[in-house]
């Protein structure tokens, strides 16, 4: 490849807020790749040759043009929160800064209209501010993620409990994208085309704002109780997220030591050899859970208003288990699973049984294609590649398939095939291959094919910036 002219570049284009200072350079070449040791090795040199910050979707095109006309590669990012690379610019070339477009643009009846880069905080602010709503889901990185982010990189968290993955129709309204042309052009998606740039990296468009449903805000309350054995616990978080008629927005199963060893704000709650549910629960269903409890034989260790936690329990379940625990032991890493209904629970008791404190368990319950099932966001206790595949193998040899956090492409992490809609609306908006390359496989190389085809299914949601532990 020809040498980049990134001086020319920025001088073509002096109304854009431009960095290429070093320090600046590293960090926002960066995401939380390194909660993997094998992205950790592999994409510690990652660096971009220059930052580009737009304020509104007229400098986007500007940029986008520019260096489409110059083959320089472009990188979306929102706040930097994924944890597979997908912010990381593994050809060089520009990240794209979206997090300076942070307005929320409207919102009426349960519908709320965003820039890219307002945060999901600050989204549910104004939502309650404006019409009584909030989102109907978010990740654990709640206060610093951005909502064109969470759809590009993300796909479940806290409210899938109810609402289940941005993937099922419904979850997301609208999407405003540009395209990586030497003209580059506006598309509004909406409907079934929201799957074509859902979940895709930024490979295949720039996201400049999104449009999504919006539920009644409740007050919520933080729950930790306690339980004797794991399936006491796992069963106990099953006919939890089974209540349609309970309004909730959590149900997390940490087996011990796990919240002992790792959960700081809790110190003193839990006692030793007691297994944990976090939960979410709307204030008016709070009476109903003590005879579920009662019949599970837990007992209520905690209960706070979520509002007025220091940490509320959301940053404890989801990705921000693994930051805990890694708060603690830089040695850690994790999984991302799914056990399938309907022999979900008993399948996680299973593996827990076999592995025990190696891969210390942690369930995540959601609605998934109309079911209750749980997600395994388990911890490692890491020793090797060898040995961490040798797990990987075991879970999906009984029947537990692992979407793999340690690899940083589309095809190979979440997908485990080509999607074929979106290899081809990157053909159509990406045609030379410059937005985010090195993450879509199927456009690179198109006889690419995964050694094991598997159901489609998109797992994964971002991780937290809010603490550089590096």
């Amino acid at each position: 490849m020809a040498e980049r002219d990134i001086a020319g570049l920025i001088a073509a284009l002096p109304g854009i807020a431009w960095t290429t200072e070093e320090a600046l350079l590293r960090q926002k070449s960066r995401d939380f790749f390194w909660y993997s040791p094998v992205l950790k090795r592999l994409l510690a040199g990652v660096k971009a040759d220059a930052i580009a910050t737009p304020r509104e979707e007229a400098e986007v095109i500007a940029i986008l043009a520019e260096c489409a006309r110059r083959r320089i590669p472009v990188t979306p990012r929102g706040a930097g929160t994924g944890n597979y690379g997908q912010a990381m610019p593994l050809a060089g070339g520009v990240v794209l800064d979206l997090s300076a477009m942070d307005r929320p643009l409207w919102a009426r009846g349960w519908v709320l209209r965003a820039q890219a880069g307002a945060k999901l905080i600050d989204l549910d602010a104004y939502a309650q501010r404006e019409v009584g709503g909030e989102l109907r889901f978010h990740p654990s990185t709640r206060r610093t993620a951005t909502i064109g982010g969470f759809i590009a990189g993300g796909s479940s968290g806290i409210g899938s409990v109810t609402w289940g993955t941005l993937r099922e129709p419904g979850n997301i309204l609208g999407l405003r994208v540009v395209t990586m042309e030497e003209q580059p052009r506006v598309l509004e998606l909406r409907g079934a085309e929201i799957q074509k740039v859902n979940h895709a990296y930024g490979t295949n468009g720039v996201i400049t704002e999104v449009e999504v449903p919006l539920a009644p805000a409740q007050d919520w309350y933080d729950l930790v109780v306690g339980f004797a054995t794991f399936a006491d616990a796992a069963r106990f978080a099953d006919a939890l997220a089974s209540c349609d008629g309970i309004v909730k927005k959590l149900v997390s199963v940490l087996a011990a030591p796990v919240p002992q060893r790792y959960f700081r704000a809790y110190d003193g709650l839990i006692p030793e050899g007691v297994h944990v549910v976090l939960a979410m629960v709307a204030a008016p269903f709070l009476d109903f859970l003590a005879p579920l409890l009662a019949r599970h034989g837990g007992r209520e260790l905690h209960r706070i208003r979520t509002a007025e936690a220091t940490v509320p329990a959301y940053e404890h379940s989801w990705n921000h288990t693994t930051l805990q625990a890694l708060k603690v032991d830089r040695s850690i890493t994790y999984l991302q699973t799914l056990f399938p209904a309907p022999g979900h629970v008993a399948l996680a008791e299973r593996m827990q049984a076999m592995f025990g404190d190696e891969v210390p368990m942690h369930l995540e319950f959601v609605r998934f294609g109309g079911q209750v099932l749980c997600f395994g966001l388990q911890l490692v206790r890491f020793t090797s590649e060898e040995r961490l595949n040798e797990i990987i193998a075991i879970h999906e040899a009984h029947g537990a398939p692992v979407f793999n956090p340690h690899a940083y492409t589309l095809e190979e992490g979440g997908m485990k095939h080509v999607d074929r809609d979106q290899l081809a609306f990157k053909r159509e908006t990406d045609p030379m291959g410059l937005l985010n390359p090195g993450k879509m496989l199927a456009f690179e190389d198109p006889e690419w094919t995964p050694a094991k085809p598997r159901t489609h299914y998109i797992f994964g949601e971002p991780a937290p910036i809010e603490e550089v532990l590096e």
